[in-house]
């Protein structure tokens, strides 16, 4: 038996994105979400194939390049995407804002959530779409409950 834990510590499940311009794309979530590059591997034709991000706290992201010939097409390409990322982060107003300057589309206003978060929506630059959050109330399952209850117009 190995000493070797078959599942890394934080790493259990990963967002795999491809995009048009993995390069651009690195660039962006290193500026928006304050992301640091861990491994790179370019494939020698001009695109990625693949990078391993770190972004703050312990949240991982991993990113290639589209590759048509093995499947691999990012929103562009389908149309959109029908995958949501959360990601909660310190500031939510202004890594939206830094978002936005930077290319990203804001999807709705920024709000405080009933569940305690406050939350920004929005499409990134390669058609991925966010939920920013920052936690701003620690809200138990009842309470949520009864304010969705209250919000819907029930008791």
């Amino acid at each position: 038996m190995s000493d070797i834990d078959p599942i890394p510590p934080g790493l259990r499940l990963i967002s795999y994105l491809a995009v048009r311009d993995a390069e651009a794309a690195l660039a962006f979530y290193a500026d928006v979400l304050g992301a640091s590059v861990i491994t790179k591997i370019p494939m020698g034709d001009g695109r990625l194939g693949h990078a391993e991000l770190a972004l703050p706290g312990d949240a991982r992201l991993f990113l290639s390049d589209e590759f048509p010939e093995m499947n691999v097409a990012g929103p562009a390409a389908l149309g959109g995407t029908p995958v949501s990322l959360m990601l909660y982060v310190e500031d939510v107003d202004a890594t939206a804002a830094r978002a936005v300057e930077k290319g990203a589309e804001l999807q709705g206003a920024i709000e405080d959530q009933i569940h305690g978060d406050r939350t920004a929506r929005l499409v990134d630059p390669f058609g991925h779409r966010w939920f920013l959050s920052s936690r701003i109330e620690e809200v138990g399952p009842e309470e949520i409950e009864r304010r969705y209850a209250a919000q819907a117009g029930g008791s």
